[in-house]
């Protein structure tokens, strides 16, 4: 039988969508075309029949677009998620913190775990390093995750691509492997062809 190994997939809301589509919101960003990528990759989880867990942020500030009964909580169309597949609700970036995340993926048997979304310094970042905290073998997806540009400590500011970069820099072989969309999908096909093979 195939290990079964989930996709994870952090806070593709309308919010998110809605303020990268109001220049004075947030700043520019990386990735262009992540959310295609992420919609690959749902795609083949669901066809393979592979775990599929999808989170969303809810704010404790009423203000916030992400707040409770806001149409930014809600999750942007292509990433809604199916009746079977799991929803976690959290409402700091880690997706693990008060959430049954850990117990769900261990009532399950679940080691491996697969993360895409948003964003890659923020809540992609804290969930992987708790996974790889955790002892989950976590990889993250570099073309199906993003971040925006911003000033470090320093006062120097960084483009959202450096901040992507180091974001990963930070996470690839201390918490998680860092690899792209073909390459988890190519992982994908051999996992499902040795297990056909195997029957």
């Amino acid at each position: 039988m195939t290990e079964l190994t989930v996709l994870i997939v952090i806070d593709m809301q309308k919010g998110m969508q809605d303020a990268n589509r109001l220049a004075n919101r947030l700043p520019p960003r990386n990735n262009p075309h992540a959310e295609d990528h992420i919609a690959r990759l749902l795609t083949a989880w669901r066809a393979a029949g592979q775990p599929v867990v999808v989170v969303r942020h809810i704010s404790r500030s009423p203000t916030s677009v992400f707040a409770p009964g806001q149409s930014g909580a809600e999750f942007q169309e292509r990433f809604v998620p199916l009746a079977h597949e799991h929803v976690v609700e959290k409402n700091v970036p880690d997706a693990f913190i008060n959430t049954g995340l850990e117990r769900w993926l261990h009532v399950r048997g679940i080691r491996k775990l697969v993360l895409a979304g948003v964003s890659t310094n923020n809540s992609v970042e804290s969930t992987a390093r708790s996974a790889g905290n955790l002892g989950f073998a976590a990889a993250v997806v570099a073309d199906a995750t993003f971040a925006y540009a911003m000033t470090d400590f320093g006062g120097t500011p960084r483009s959202a691509e450096d901040v992507h970069l180091m974001a990963l820099a930070n996470l690839h072989g201390e918490y998680a492997t860092v690899l792209t969309t073909d390459d988890v999908l190519r992982q994908l096909d051999r996992g499902l062809s040795a297990s056909a093979a195997a029957r």
